[in-house]
């Protein structure tokens, strides 16, 4: 028996104690352990209507269940299959991201081999492989430091997956500078014995990776903290990464014990990549996405843009897209048709809140109906859309898309599955999609 079977039948046998018979008998008896992955344990039942209800009505007590069966295991995640090997399934179907609930969701697709290397970026490229393979021992701190849309954030979670692969039992917490001021505030608003437990949670980490720390300008206590978190944290020889829009010396109101110690290992500076490197970004995308696009045409796109990655890789998909949806070959002619640009304006990037608003004004519906949690079939078919369209028209992880829609990870992967089916037999939900999709690209 895998050890999560074994933990699983202990959280029953306590479970057994707090649920009445009528709940556990027609709900928890349905739920089958599958995996662990940090420290939840991963549930499968074949209905949306009992994963809502047990995540609604039966958190805590699973919660508390767990905590008196393994002290390390102390949540869970439930999806949606009907056994396990279609729940490893739709894990290989997303490939998108592993849980981590101590910090953020980690994209595995933003791996070193996945990173387009050029002359603008080779050098903070061959850092973070360094660091990398060899934690605490060179380049500590390393700060990355460049515009937006560079690739930063790749470069970090470029070096999570790397050690998660080739070092497991390696410590690898990867947060927002935002994700720390807030956790930091809901420790301290929380009250006596809460710090000890932040504390704890970043100074016995192995690797810290702390993305956008720019954003501890002007904030003087949360300084303090972070201060003596890196402190720590290099004294221990633990492997400190850090990213910011702008380098140390340029960030306002910043203290200058803080100041030398970000400036005392390796600055790296991420230039714009060059139209080489933005061509190879372009073909490789293209590439990811099964669309063989003309090298010309990727070359016009790439001279369109201004060095934004993440701009680039938008109007690449919307030109990808357009083809698709106006069953028209990938030309020049379709790409200023479906970027309504000439060649040196520039193209403002899709955002969610954009498909969120198409999808709102199709359906007429509000946008808290939309994210809310009214289940009446009005509701739920464009709420469905949209996390499909997400998930189909954007990098992001599914975890992400379940934050922006304020909806768990399994509720995601329910809906993409059910309109992609849906999908395969024509009909009107297909040409509202396609409606829903003109609209964006008319953006």
């Amino acid at each position: 028996m895998e050890s999560y079977e074994i933990l699983w039948d202990t959280t029953l046998a306590e479970l057994e104690k707090t649920v009445s018979s009528i709940s556990f008998d027609t709900y928890v008896s349905q739920l089958q352990a599958v995996d662990i992955v940090e420290n939840r344990i991963i549930l499968i039942t074949q209905s949306q209507l009992f994963a809502e209800t047990i995540q609604n009505k039966m958190r805590e007590k699973i919660r508390d269940a767990l905590k008196k069966s393994n002290q390390s295991i102390t949540d869970f995640v439930i999806y949606v299959a009907k056994d396990k090997d279609e729940y490893l399934k739709q894990l290989s179907e997303t490939e998108l991201e592993t849980m981590d609930t101590r910090g953020s969701a980690i994209n595995r697709k933003f791996t070193f081999d996945s990173f387009v290397v050029g002359s603008s970026n080779e050098f903070i490229y061959a850092a973070a492989k360094a660091v990398a393979e060899a934690p605490g021992e060179a380049y500590n701190p390393l700060f990355i430091y460049g515009g937006t849309g560079l690739g930063k954030t790749h470069i970090l979670m470029a070096i999570a997956n790397y050690l998660r692969l080739h070092s497991p039992s390696t410590n690898v917490l990867y947060v927002t500078c935002e994700q720390f001021t807030n956790q930091l505030i809901e420790s301290i608003s929380k009250g006596k014995g809460t710090g000890a437990d932040f504390r704890r949670k970043y100074r016995n980490v192995d690797v810290l990776l702390i993305d956008d720390v720019q954003f501890l300008a002007k904030k003087q206590g949360i300084q303090t903290e972070f201060f003596h978190t890196f402190n720590e944290l290099v004294m221990q020889n633990k492997q400190i990464v850090m990213t910011s829009d702008r380098e140390p010396k340029e960030i306002e109101v910043l203290e200058e014990r803080l100041r030398t110690r970000f400036e005392s290992g390796l600055l790296a500076d991420v230039q714009p990549p060059d139209l080489e490197t933005r061509i190879a970004i372009l073909r490789r995308k293209s590439e990811e996405q099964k669309c063989l696009v003309d090298i010309k045409v990727l070359a016009y796109i790439a001279e369109m843009s201004d060095g934004d990655i993440r701009s680039l890789i938008g109007k690449l998909t919307k030109v990808i897209f357009a083809a698709k949806l106006f069953e028209r070959p990938i030309t020049i002619d379709l790409v200023n048709d479906a970027l309504k640009e000439s060649a040196t304006e520039e193209q403002e990037e899709l955002q969610v809140e954009d498909i969120i608003n198409c999808v709102c004004k199709f359906y007429k519906i509000s946008k808290g109906d939309l994210l809310g949690k009214k289940r009446n079939k009005e509701f739920v078919e464009p709420r469905h859309v949209c996390m499909y369209l997400i998930s189909e028209m954007m990098s992001l992880p599914l975890m992400v898309i379940g934050q922006k829609m304020k909806r768990d990870h399994a509720s995601v992967v329910h809906a993409r599955k059910k309109i992609t089916d849906q999908l395969k037999e024509g009909g009107r939900l297909s040409v509202n999609i396609n409606d829903i999709k003109n609209m964006l690209l008319k953006k």
